[in-house]
């Protein structure tokens, strides 16, 4: 119903209400104006606002006026709200009917609203009470206008009211909102009196600023104090703390405390646990007291599957999502981003569409973290064109909105859209401010393209225009800039200058880059710097021994993968999967296990003669060992992305892209071979690895040659 519609059509309503609602006293009918808002029923509101109209000369009594603008302003119908203000006499606005009016602009968020009706309050003479200057702290906070706040303090300090616990308590969090860090703590020691309230607002706000050591030393503090007991909120945020600063022990020492005072059983003290543990990657931990929860909420459900999703474990993920579902549990927009995140983390395209479809039977598609979800999801799974189509159809995009979609092209290398959105979000139109990872997307989509003077202009106004000093994942966006286009000395020369210690990104960037290029010796550097950050990962082992290996080094490889083995280093395995007809199917190097293995092996013959019929050559360098040539084929012939390429084109229908996910790089041959594979059969092949996707079509792949 159209709000001033609404308003207008009461003599309707007081002719509907004629039957059921004798005539009532003013105290009953104020009785009944509580009951609509306690019951969230606005229908109830305005029957009962007609039946005044027909049984009370105007102008209503002040209490019932101010009941009513109570419950309009509550229930989010601001016209209505502020039309029976302008009915109402000015002698009968009190700061009563101000205050209703102010607080239910700030409950449902219409905080500009509530500063003008505070303006307008002020120029009717009439003075704020200790309920009034609560909402006004909170909408200067949410508006971010320090200068309004500090104006609020002078006029509380003035009435008299800032010794209010509740006054003084939102000024506390106004000063905390709004940065002014040192008034804050003024404020928080000048405090006669502080209750529970002004403790959690104390610690949670320490942890929003990113100082959860000082929300631990709060917490003490409280403990030692002993003025207010901790209640459940206090729990939660100090176990926030301990999730921000992965202070396990103190999180465990606060678990039995809370045991201890009667609080085992507080679902939302259970929630926080589950997302305490979940964060400092005790994942066992939070199922056993996930398990205890005797009545689960949606936020506990969202809560494991977020656990599950932030550890990568994805098969647990959605078959807590199912098990949830059995329960009756309604899908939320949390609940739905989290599994959406893992489907992309997966690449389990089709899963990912089903939950989009949940989405919109829920009619939820179009909440911004739904909607950037889907954007991401889509994006990870190698399907642009959904990508595209989910970013433009969202009513409304936040920076995450953006990053996701550039993060999407910029894994398919497609610099030039990248560099477009960069340009077209941070235009006066949109007016977005880009952020740490948004520069990484761009510089990632830069290397990706080969576009060296552009990724070095970019990098180079990240400080200058936008004031984001350069991380470790930016530099090594530059060296891989650098080292695709060939200019492997001047990416060495670079890490020697960078203000920063290179980490493991960046002398991995160019190790890379020295495999790609051969250049064995500054690949022995970047190497060795790499086993000394990381001495356990075999991932830089195998490519230096790999390195050596295309060289013909044989000595060389051999003493790495001795070295490796000495050290008690062992490769991880190389795992592809392929999802058809709503199952994913795993295969690892020379997988005979597949109840298919006789099918797939006739086409992986199949395949090989057609090649050898076009001229395909295999590239043997990424054999493992000095074998003879023949061995070296058959080695490489039988990687794990070749069988799942195998499987993918007996099991999925011709039409239908072939989408194969690898938890390694796709090696040389392979990647050859696979461009072969989409000539001869006329299939698209999708193909992502830890690195990139690969797309490929007709002979060609979308990396161009480099990965």
């Amino acid at each position: 119903m159209n709000d001033s519609k609404g308003f207008l059509n009461y003599r309707t309503l007081a002719w509907q209400s004629w039957e059921w609602m004798p005539l009532l006293s003013a105290n009953a009918l104020g009785w009944l104006i509580e009951s609509a808002l306690s019951t969230q029923s606005l229908l109830l509101g305005r029957a009962v606002h007609a039946h005044i109209i027909r049984t009370i000369k105007s102008p209503f009594p002040p209490f019932l006026s101010n009941h009513l603008i109570n419950l309009y302003s509550k229930l989010d119908s601001p016209n209505s709200a502020q039309l029976l203000l302008s009915l109402t006499p000015p002698r009968f606005r009190s700061v009563v009917t101000w205050t209703a009016l102010i607080a239910g602009s700030v409950q449902n968020g219409h905080f500009t609203s509530a500063l003008l009706h505070f303006s307008d309050m002020r120029r009717q003479s009439v003075q704020p009470n200790d309920f009034t200057f609560p909402c006004l702290f909170k909408a200067s906070a949410f508006l971010h206008y320090p200068l309004m706040g500090q104006q609020l303090h002078a006029l509380a300090l003035k009435g008299s009211f800032i010794n209010d616990v509740f006054v003084g308590c939102s000024a506390f969090d106004m000063y905390c909102k709004t940065g002014l860090r040192k008034y804050a703590q003024k404020m928080f020691d000048e405090m006669p009196h502080r209750n529970i309230a002004t403790w959690n607002a104390c610690i949670s706000n320490s942890v929003l600023d990113g100082r959860p050591y000082y929300a631990f030393l709060k917490f003490v503090e409280l403990l030692k104090l002993g003025e207010e007991p901790p209640n459940s909120i206090t729990f939660c945020v100090f176990l926030n703390a301990c999730s921000d600063g992965l202070y396990l022990k103190l999180g465990q020492q606060l678990h039995g405390y809370v045991i201890r005072l009667g609080f085992g059983s507080d679902v939302s003290v259970l929630n926080g646990m589950v997302d305490f543990y979940g964060k400092c990657h005790q994942v066992k931990y939070s199922e056993l007291v996930f398990n205890e929860i005797n009545v689960r909420n949606d936020v506990s459900w969202c809560t494991m599957l977020a656990v599950y999703e932030q550890n990568d474990i994805w098969d647990n993920a959605f078959m807590l999502f199912l098990k949830a579902r059995k329960e009756g549990i309604k899908p939320t927009e949390f609940m739905l981003s989290s599994v959406l995140s893992a489907c992309a983390g997966m690449a389990v395209l089709e899963l990912g569409r089903s939950i989009h479809g949940l989405a919109v039977k829920a009619c939820i598609e179009h909440n911004v973290f739904v909607g950037s979800a889907l954007v991401d999801m889509y994006g990870k799974c190698g399907s642009i064109e959904n990508c595209e189509s989910a970013f433009y159809e969202m009513p409304e995009r936040n920076l995450i909105t953006w990053n996701a979609v550039m993060g999407g092209y910029a894994h398919q290398g497609c610099a030039d859209m990248v560099l477009s959105l960069f340009e077209e979000m941070t235009s006066e139109s949109h007016n977005v401010v880009p952020s740490y990872v948004t520069f990484v997307c761009v510089l990632t989509a830069c290397s990706r393209a080969g576009a060296v003077k552009i990724g070095m202009d970019i990098f180079e106004s990240m400080r200058k225009k936008y004031g984001i000093e350069p991380g470790p994942e930016h530099y090594a966006c530059v060296v891989d800039i650098l080292g695709r286009a060939g200019l492997v000395e001047r990416a060495y020369d670079f890490i020697k200058k960078m203000h920063v210690p290179p980490t493991v990104s960046v002398w991995g960037a160019l190790l890379g880059a020295c495999r790609v290029h051969g250049k064995p010796e500054l690949g022995k550097v970047a190497a060795d710097n790499l086993f000394r950050l990381d001495p356990l990962d075999s991932g830089n082992h195998v490519i230096l021994s790999n390195m050596f290996a295309a060289a013909g080094r044989w000595d060389e490889a051999n003493l790495v993968r001795k070295e490796m083995k000495d050290v008690g280093i062992t490769k991880g395995a190389g795992v592809s999967w392929i999802t058809a007809k709503n199952s994913i199917h795993i295969f690892q190097a020379k997988d005979t296990t597949h109840k298919r293995y006789p099918e797939i092996q006739a086409m992986l013959a199949k395949l090989r003669r057609d090649m050898k019929a076009e001229g395909y050559i295999a590239d043997t360098n990424s054999a493992l060992y000095d074998l003879e040539e023949e061995e070296k084929e058959s080695e490489v012939w039988h990687h794990s992305e070749k069988i799942a390429l195998a499987f993918g084109l007996i099991a999925i229908p011709p039409g239908v892209p072939i989408r194969i996910t690898k938890n390694l790089r796709v090696c040389v041959d392979c990647h050859s071979a696979i461009k072969f594979i989409s000539g001869i059969t006329g299939r698209e092949i999708v193909v992502r690895d830890n690195n990139r996707f690969h797309s490929f079509k007709d002979y060609q792949c979308s990396c161009r040659d480099y990965w």
